[in-house]
C-alpha cells in the first residue's frame, strides 16, 4: 500500500459496529494493521461518541493503536482556509480535511458530501469500494 490514507471518525465506528460491507471491510482492516493514520480531531470524535459506554475501553485501546497527526501549524492555516473558502464546513471536518491535505493522504469517509467538492483532497468512500 503506497498510497497514505486517513480514516474519518465514521470509518472507525461503522468498523467496530460491523457496519461496513465485507470488500470494505477487509480494506479498512489492512489499514488498521499497516498504517493506521488518524486526525486528533477524529481522536476526539470517536473518544467523545459515548453510545455504548461498555465498549468505551475497547474503543480507546483500538484508537491508541492508531498514529495520531496533530492540530499543528499547518493545520491549523489549512482548517482556516477551508473554513473561509467553504462556509457550511463544521470545524471537525475542516480539521480532518486540513490533516489529509497537509500530509497528502486519501480521506477514508462515508461522509463524502460533507467532503466531496473540497479542492486537494482525495476521497474514497468505504461503502462503495
Amino acid at each position: 500500500m503506497g498510497q497514505g490514507y486517513l480514516i474519518d471518525s465514521n470509518v472507525i465506528i461503522d468498523y467496530t459496529a460491523l457496519r461496513l460491507p465485507r470488500k470494505s471491510s477487509d480494506f479498512v482492516e489492512q489499514l488498521f494493521n499497516n498504517n493506521f493514520l488518524i486526525s486528533v480531531a477524529v481522536k476526539i470524535e470517536v473518544l467523545g461518541f459515548d453510545d455504548v459506554p461498555d465498549k468505551l475501553l475497547a474503543m480507546e485501546e483500538f484508537v491508541n493503536t492508531a498514529v495520531l497527526l496533530p492540530l499543528d501549524e499547518n493545520v491549523t492555516k489549512q482548517a482556516i482556509l477551508l473554513r473561509r473558502k467553504y462556509k457550511k464546513l463544521k470545524l471537525g471536518d475542516a480539521i480532518i480535511a486540513a490533516t489529509a491535505i497537509v500530509y497528502n493522504l486519501v480521506l477514508i469517509s462515508r461522509n463524502t458530501k460533507d467532503f466531496e467538492n473540497i479542492e486537494g483532497l482525495d476521497l474514497i468512500n468505504p461503502h462503495t469500494l
